[in-house]
């Protein structure tokens, strides 16, 4: 032992910070263990839900655990993508925008990650760079190898010692996601860096998980393990040898596969796992659990907890049967402009499954291009138009989530409108929120050119304008970001009831526009109500309409703090009044009877909240 700490500690006088350190009462801190999850084959193949639920099922097992994603693209962070191409932009408490991987790391784990838990390719060659400015090389010239893979490695020592739970209790585990498929020129550093801490860190602390396709073509239904033998095979290549395959395919894996990726690729038959597809991500950390991951990292791992989950993966259990069980269906009409890519909208669609899910209803999502609404649709494809019109009118509420640019905004105003007269349950969040101001502006208060300023500038009636203290003009961090805290006003309000009757909550933002708060008394006379302020009582944070079954905006995002056994109150409030159960709700203090099966406790997004299952009290809330 102490020759092994002694090797530590030289690597330490160079570059290389501690992986154990003394306690306050001079025994060894314990080691921490890092799980690296690569990719095979192609992207999207479902690295981030498998890193997830690894980190869920040895939570369950009573150990704290954090989680990286390394994204090897050069922009600093994902703050500038359309979603189109990495899907939705995640915003994190202290204003972090990062990869949508760190919110499935979050809703799975109910942690709170930073900024820092998101690594790209920009901002270790930013540190870097830096450093060499400062002169903190001493004139050497500077290179990929050591001082990039150095700084990639620091960085994630450094980073996974930072406490994610709401406990402060360091991390024991750090699940750690390299996005991108193995052979990527961009991934090539990372794969090294990780190459040289596999020996620094230590055999029993360290461990790869390779997650690879494997095809079933539809011709033969044969299921396909070359794919996987080439992706090991070039992993190898680079210095990194898989502990575990995750295999990715269609249907369960047959034996004979099983053990034919098993001999090519010098693994334990039990050291490849199948993930088929399955009917909802509940079941996926399951589905890894019964394969028998438990037992193995333990051993592989050197782990110390209860050879069973706990409590909390019979929850997982819980829920997973409920959804499978569910019939009733609930539609919501989701008018936006980036339709065409689910991703897109993700954080948004997991908050409403999570509310469907807490009332026993099935979530069905109506996708609507905002555009398709528009008047000048009805001349240009009048089969778009009137199947837009078709679903918006079908569906039980309407969502309008946050946005940037013009396109669409018009379609998004006209749905607005609809849902106000027609009284059909309307959620607005962040631009869907400023839409609404502009729509009862131009349509109660008669400003018929009443608008924002991001879309045009020179209205005569700017409802909503700009923040001048974020808009510096790059695009790049400047928005009013993360966590902020509401005052909440009204004791009529039903968002201020869904949200326990809190004299504040605490929600992430993203957005460089707010409502115009010297026009704030104009609308209040027309029973529109802003019953949501910022702290300083300046910006309007959340509105609501007096004499409708549930029409709310919110300035800002709370699906991003929605949890699968912790659904968002404004997403929840917009599914109970969809599915015609909001009423009663409110009637019995918040409180869903025992036909609909489950009961929000505590309040909503709160780290402390959670929601009990009426029908199963056997199960006791999670500590």
């Amino acid at each position: 032992m102490r020759a092994g700490l002694g090797s530590v500690c030289r690597v330490y006088r160079g570059r290389f910070p501690p992986l154990t350190q003394r306690g306050a009462w001079g025994g060894l801190v314990a080691q921490m263990k890092y799980i690296l999850v690569t990719g095979g084959v192609i992207s999207g193949i479902g690295k981030g839900i498998i890193a997830s639920s690894i980190g869920t099922i040895l939570k369950s097992c009573g150990l704290h655990v954090t989680a990286i994603k390394i994204d090897p693209y050069i922009n600093i962070d994902a703050g500038t993508f359309s979603p189109y191409e990495h899907g939705e932009v995640f915003v994190l408490d202290d204003g972090g925008e990062v990869d949508l991987d760190l919110g499935n790391y979050e809703r799975f784990l109910d942690i709170r990650l930073t900024r820092d838990n998101n690594i790209t390719t920009g901002k270790i060659y930013q540190s870097v760079i830096n450093k060499e400015r400062k002169g903190d090389y001493l004139g050497k010239t500077v290179q990929v190898v050591p001082h990039i893979t150095d700084a990639i490695q620091e960085w994630v020592v450094r980073q996974a010692r930072i406490p994610v739970d709401s406990d402060g209790v360091e991390p024991e585990v750090c699940v750690i996601e390299l996005g991108g498929t193995v052979g990527d020129i961009e991934s090539m550093p990372f794969i090294e860096a990780f190459r040289q801490f596999q020996f620094k860190a230590k055999r029993e602390n360290f461990c790869n998980i390779h997650v690879s396709l494997v095809p079933q073509p539809s011709t033969t239904g044969e299921q396909k393990t070359k794919p996987t033998q080439n992706s090991v095979r070039e992993l190898r290549g680079l210095g990194l040898s898989p502990d575990l395959i995750v295999c990715r395919c269609t249907t369960p894996m047959e034996k004979s596969v099983k053990e034919k990726i098993s001999m090519f690729c010098h693994v334990e038959p039990e050291q490849v796992i199948c993930v088929h597809d399955v009917c909802s991500l509940y079941r996926v950390p399951l589905l890894l659990e019964a394969e028998g991951v438990v037992g193995y990292f333990k051993e592989r791992l050197n782990l110390h907890y209860e050879a069973k989950p706990r409590k909390l993966l019979n929850k997982w259990i819980e829920m997973a049967d409920r959804y499978d069980r569910t019939l009733e269906i609930c539609s919501i009409a989701l008018v936006g402009k980036y339709t065409k890519l689910s991703d897109s909208y993700a954080s948004v669609i997991k908050a409403l499954e999570h509310s469907a899910l807490a009332i026993n209803q099935k979530l069905e999502v109506k996708y609507i291009d905002s555009a398709d609404l528009e008047l000048g649709r009805q001349q240009e494809d009048p089969v778009k138009y009137h199947e837009a019109w078709q679903n918006l009118c079908s569906a039980n509420g309407v969502l309008v989530p946050g946005g940037f640019g013009i396109r669409g905004t018009e379609g998004k105003i006209l749905a607005i409108a609809w849902a106000r007269r027609q009284k059909k349950p309307f959620l607005g969040v962040c631009l869907g929120m400023q839409l609404a101001v502009v729509e009862f502006a131009r349509n109660e208060l008669n400003w018929a050119d009443a608008n924002s300023t991001e879309f045009d500038p020179n209205t005569n009636y700017p409802v909503v304008i700009d923040m001048p203290e974020h808009n510096s003009g790059d695009m790049g961090g400047t928005m009013r970001l993360g966590k902020r805290k509401t005052l909440l006003k009204g004791q009529h309000s039903v968002l201020r009831k869904l949200y326990k009757d809190r004299e504040y909550v605490e929600e992430r933002h993203r957005h460089r526009y707010e409502v115009n708060p010297a026009m704030k008394s104009k609308f209040e006379e027309w029973g529109f109500q802003f019953v949501g302020q910022d702290v300083e009582g300046e910006r309007m944070e959340i509105i609501e309409l007096d004499d409708h079954p549930y029409f709310v905006g919110v300035q800002y995002h709370p699906e991003f703090t929605s949890r699968p056994m912790k659904p968002s109150p404004p997403y929840f409030g917009l599914m109970l009044a969809a599915a015609g159960k909001l009423q009663r709700y409110l009637e019995r203090g918040c409180r869903l009877s025992p036909r609909d099966t489950y009961s929000d406790q505590s309040g909503g997004s709160s780290p402390d909240s959670e929601i009990v299952d009426l029908k199963l009290p056997s199960v006791p809330p999670q500590e």
